[in-house]
């Protein structure tokens, strides 16, 4: 596949790194980067004075002894012979540095880690889905070293649905591995003005959403996956198709970063944030058209 031939990794010096790495050198060959980049973002990579006095062995700038700390960690791992490995170490903000970054090296993916147990906060990952210009793909800590083989798509059947559908149909073609739909409904408030049960009119909104699935794949020049039709019973989207990835043992949720109809509640807005959010458990690919979010003026404006 073509679609991430450049692509940004996100390191913090933590032992995330490492588990983070190694994910990375088995998904490279199956994801099509011919180009990686590893960035560490520190806040002030200077020495102090006295020590550089008391300790002379510490003289050498600093960015370049992290950058040979993780040089030591890449080689550790099998990363095709082809792929071109560049080490990138910056001083100042993490979040505006890596996406400044990203847009002046045009990559196609940016790949961040998902801590479960390991100390840090996870908020650079956090706030990456919405501000990124590009695809992201979180990594968890615990989710095993693998190719997935269950790939969950949630769709509210919009364009984004279709970007994420068309990823996913490669994907799937490249690796084996199955795709599950999952349109997320609800029932709407004051539904019993109508006469109608909960369970009455929960069958009415499936039978809608299961119509507008016809109409979405009609559209499309590929096979319609299986998808399942479930109405969101309790409050918050993110931890229902949570719920739904782990009972269907998905090892990849693939979505789009926003939803453009209004039929479909838990995918308009920010639901993929709130995923991020809370997702430290199934990798995810936030899928995108590049450049979406940022404009390369914007990134100028941060240099």
């Amino acid at each position: 596949m073509k679609n991430f031939t450049k692509a940004m990794v996100g390191l913090d010096l933590s032992k995330m790194d490492e588990i983070l790495i190694q994910k990375v050198s088995t998904l490279s060959g199956v994801l099509g980067i011919e180009k990686l980049y590893f960035i560490h973002v520190a806040k002030d990579l200077s020495l102090p004075e006295e020590i550089t006095k008391n300790f002379p062995d510490l003289l050498a700038p600093a960015d370049e002894s992290i950058k040979s700390d993780i040089r030591g960690i890449i080689k550790e791992f099998n990363f095709p012979d082809n792929l071109d490995i560049e080490v990138v170490v910056e001083e100042g903000k993490p979040m505006d540095t890596v996406l400044r970054w990203s847009k002046i090296k045009d990559v196609d993916l940016l790949i961040m880690g998902r801590k479960e147990n390991l100390e840090g906060s996870g908020s650079l990952a956090k706030t990456m889905a919405h501000r990124a210009p590009c695809p992201v793909l979180f990594l968890t800590e615990k989710a095993p070293v693998k190719i997935p083989e269950r790939i969950l798509i949630p769709m509210d059947f919009s364009e984004h649905s279709k970007l994420s559908l068309e990823f996913g149909q490669k994907l799937a073609n490249e690796t084996g591995a199955k795709l599950i739909g999952l349109h997320v409904y609800s029932v709407p408030t004051g539904y019993y003005k109508t006469g109608k049960s909960y369970d009455e009119f929960a069958e009415i909104m499936e039978g809608h959403a299961k119509k507008d699935f016809e109409k979405f794949f009609a559209k499309l020049d590929m096979k319609p996956i299986d998808c399942l039709f479930r109405c969101k019973d309790d409050g918050n989207e993110g931890r229902f198709i949570i719920r739904v990835s782990l009972e269907e043992k998905a090892d990849l949720i693939l979505m789009g970063s926003r939803g453009r109809t209004a039929s479909a509640a838990a995918l308009l807005g920010s639901v993929a944030e709130k995923l991020v959010n809370i997702n430290n458990t199934i990798p995810m690919l936030v899928f995108k058209k590049k450049g979406e979010n940022m404009s390369f003026m914007d990134a100028l404006k941060k240099i």
